[in-house]
């Protein structure tokens, strides 16, 4: 029996979706919304499926077993509340919103309904993660560093603080993420954030620079850091230090640095195609157990990051909210 699938947002990493779910034996895309009808129509054609430019319409005309939501942060909240209505799964990108209250009222209806739930930290998926978490317990890390060091993303929405949220809202979630399901929940902030690099791009009022100081709830502190300053990509990562250990977690590979040895591990497998075909298997099934990141999970991700603008702008730190 396939899996009958409707995307909301047809955009690049709505297609980076279609382009595994292609792959996956019992998945079919149906159907497909997007309120730019350029985008609709291109992504129709490419992956074959319905193009319509009524959501409502989409939901109640089709009959589907799940639905993708790949819309930016500050679309979220209606979407998710008509999928729920209908009782249908979701797989939703990343960060789920940003406004917390809205999150948690998302979170209350997705719990009255029990309905599965799947969010796009893919981190999460890779091989590498899994031996990090085996190598090294939470009790053991004495602190953290992580850092997304890159350029500016040219979609207009990303640049303005009310539509992304930032570079540490919409970018840098990642590792924040990565780090909450590493070492565990994180209780505390202290965020510095500014413009130093970027006077040239009209309408962008998002700080290019910033750092955050972590503390989490085990005792571990850390320190994650962004720029979307540099005219070039440069580097993305999180190291673990413990006593006689320290992961390097570096997108594709893992450094192992011990005393006296060092050694790389090649990530081997796709975790875009992993969380894919785990949710894919979660609706068919009607078991979410494999599921990394619960839209619970994400929530409390969101909190972290919206934390740090609290901070910053209070300019002391701040205790992250519970979800």
């Amino acid at each position: 029996m396939s899996i009958r699938i409707g995307f909301v947002g047809t955009g690049g990493i709505a297609q980076h979706h279609m382009n595994h779910l292609i792959q996956i034996e019992d998945a079919k895309i149906i159907c497909g919304y997007d309120i730019s009808k350029e985008c609709l129509i291109n992504a129709s054609k490419r992956f074959g499926f319905i193009p319509y430019e009524d959501l409502d319409k989409m939901l109640d005309s089709e009959t589907l077993d799940c639905v993708y939501i790949c819309i930016p942060p500050f679309a979220h909240g209606d979407v998710e509340k008509k999928v729920i209505e209908r009782g249908l799964p979701f797989f939703v990108e990343k960060p789920i919103g940003i406004n917390l209250n809205t999150i948690k009222e998302i979170l209350a209806l997705i719990e009255r309904k029990d309905i599965i739930v799947s969010v796009g930290y893919h981190w999460r998926y890779m091989d590498i993660t899994k031996e990090a978490k085996e190598r090294v317990s939470p009790d053991k890390i004495g602190m953290i560093l992580g850092y997304w060091m890159g350029g500016l993303p040219m979609v207009p929405w990303w640049r303005k603080k009310e539509q992304s949220g930032g570079q540490f809202v919409e970018q840098t979630t990642h590792i924040v993420d990565l780090a909450r399901f590493i070492v565990g929940d994180i209780t505390e902030v202290y965020a510095l954030f500014a413009k130093r690099l970027i006077f040239d791009v009209e309408g962008m009022d998002v700080p290019d620079v910033g750092t955050v100081s972590l503390k989490f709830e085990n005792g571990v502190i850390g320190n994650i850091s962004n720029t979307c300053g540099l005219n070039f990509g440069y580097t993305v990562g999180l190291h673990i230090y413990a006593r006689d250990l320290v992961l390097e977690l570096l997108g594709n590979k893992m450094v192992i640095n011990e005393p006296k040895k060092k050694m790389e591990i090649q990530t081997g497998l796709n975790p875009y195609l992993e969380e894919d075909r785990i949710f894919i298997n979660a609706v068919k099934t009607k078991d979410p157990s494999c599921i990394l990141s619960t839209y619970r999970d994400a929530a409390k991700t969101l909190a972290v990051t919206l934390s740090a603008w609290d901070s910053a702008n209070m300019n002391k730190a701040i205790k992250v909210p519970e979800i």
